[in-house]
């Protein structure tokens, strides 16, 4: 059994978007500037980012919980199933955050399951604009049906 197995993220992405309170308008008009480029993909959010950016752009954006009350922990499980292909993440490094172990979480989950994260609009505006936004996306992750299986016989 193969170590790695490839995965494709296809070509209308699943993008999850948020943000931390002082990064949200920074987030929202980013979203208002690449409407055109995210009115093509599916995207969801963490709560009041997730309504504040569908109040002020008209993009549907499905929401989860915020944040604090378990979001980012929802997020990082659609990333587990294969729901969530793309993470913009507008943190703010200067505010300390109640939820900060889920954050860490949610970034590891990411490079776990090999999966693009912008956590500022520099790597945001990068990834959006970048070809693989228009196609379908191979990427190789670990074969985690082996790695229990060989996990279970060490123990």
């Amino acid at each position: 059994m193969n170590e790695k197995i490839t995965l494709t993220i296809g070509k209308q992405k699943n993008i999850a978007l948020i943000a931390h309170d002082g990064k949200k308008p920074d987030l929202i008009k980013w979203c208002e500037d690449n409407k055109a480029i995210l009115s093509r993909h599916f995207l969801s959010g963490t709560g009041t980012t997730a309504r504040m950016i569908s109040e002020k752009t008209g993009l549907p954006v499905r929401g989860y919980n915020s944040g604090p009350l378990g979001g980012d922990q929802q997020i990082g499980a659609k990333v587990v199933e294969g729901r969530i292909d793309l993470i913009v993440f507008f943190a703010d490094p200067l505010a300390a955050q109640p939820h900060d172990p889920d954050i860490k979480a949610l970034m590891r989950i990411a490079q776990v399951y090999d999966i693009p994260m912008a956590i500022n609009k520099a790597s945001a505006d990068f990834i959006i604009r970048s070809d693989y936004m228009e196609c379908d996306y191979d990427h190789d992750v670990i074969n985690f049906e082996k790695n229990v299986m060989d996990r279970a016989k060490t123990l």
